[in-house]
């Protein structure tokens, strides 16, 4: 290369550079649109919109939630994974969009090409049962599935979700054997619940806490490192199956090659809108945690979400077409 070259080469360098750098401490200066995969009203829904009203104020632009469900969660983490990556297209999703590819390999994108910006709030699941089964505690229910290989049903989410990933857990680790009922969604599992039409389910505190207080469901434990404050004489499954833990994480990221400035930016005032008063109080009401975390530590939980839930999806062969 001649010399020439060279002294144009950084020239341009040294004229594109802080144009880069000036981009990226100016943000935002636009709208920012929040990508949510799921249709309007649910916990991910409810819990992205109470961040997105602070982060109004607290980055001085408009954000705009657009709604793109479909594909297990896929449709909306595609159009995310292949948006411009300059921080003004977020994905807000539950942890497995993070590591979709454990359970299709037929996806249109990789998601693991998503960057890390921030796990919002994170929440146990419970388990619970139909009101007549015929077991009143955990150690009771392993005992009878024991007892009874096959015959208990669970339901679940869909092929893939959070209760069957759940149970197939515990059917790995407790050497016990059940039946898989799928559904479309948490409302219809309820239902069949609630009508003893299945036995067992796997679901966040918020979508069960009304019915088990009614009466309308056993609960039987749940599936956090710790005890719930809201149910302190309810067991942990890790109290009779050491290791067990399945909770569910909501988390924001960015199309690969978003800026580390920018990833950070948001994730302090994501954390920032989050521990705001009224932000807390509302979060407490849908039984979820705190944990805004750096992009850094999300890199991380993503990691170890992924190595604890691939040996579930290859043992139980569990793969979406």
């Amino acid at each position: 290369m001649s010399r020439q070259w060279r002294l144009w080469l950084v020239t341009i360098a040294l004229v594109i550079l802080p144009v880069c750098s000036f981009a990226q401490s100016d943000y935002p200066n636009r709208p920012i649109t929040i990508i949510v995969p799921t249709p309007p009203g649910g916990t991910l829904d409810l819990i992205t919109r109470l961040a997105s009203e602070k982060l109004r104020d607290l980055l001085g632009q408009p954000i705009v939630l657009e709604y793109k469900p479909g594909a297990g969660l896929n449709i909306g983490a595609a159009y995310v994974a292949r948006a411009t990556p300059d921080g003004y297209t977020l994905l807000s999703a539950p942890q497995l969009t993070y590591n979709a590819d454990l359970l299709s390999a037929k996806l249109s994108y990789d998601p693991r090409t998503l960057e890390p910006v921030t796990v919002m709030v994170g929440y146990p699941n419970v388990v619970v049962a139909r009101p007549n089964l015929p077991a009143n505690s955990f150690a009771e229910l392993l005992a009878y599935a024991r007892q009874h290989p096959d015959e208990l049903t669970y339901a679940s989410q869909g092929t893939g979700q959070i209760s069957h990933l759940t149970f197939e857990m515990l059917k790995l680790m407790a050497n016990i054997k059940l039946r898989h009922v799928p559904y479309r969604g948490s409302a219809p599992a309820i239902t069949d619940i609630l009508g003893n039409q299945v036995d067992l389910l796997a679901d966040n505190q918020l979508s069960t806490s009304s019915y088990i207080a009614a009466g309308k469901m056993k609960l039987l434990a749940v599936t956090g490192k710790e005890r719930l404050p809201a149910y302190p004489n309810v067991p942990t499954v890790a109290e009779f199956v050491p290791s067990f833990v399945s909770d569910t994480w909501l988390a924001i990221g960015t199309p690969r090659g978003t800026p580390q400035e920018i990833r950070s930016k948001l994730a302090t005032a994501i954390a920032e809108a989050l521990r705001m008063p009224d932000v807390r109080a509302k979060l407490m009401e849908a039984h979820a945690g705190i944990v805004a975390s750096t992009p850094e530590r999300m890199a991380e939980i993503v990691r170890e979400s992924r190595e604890r839930w691939a040996p579930v999806v290859s043992a139980a062969g569990i793969r979406l077409e």
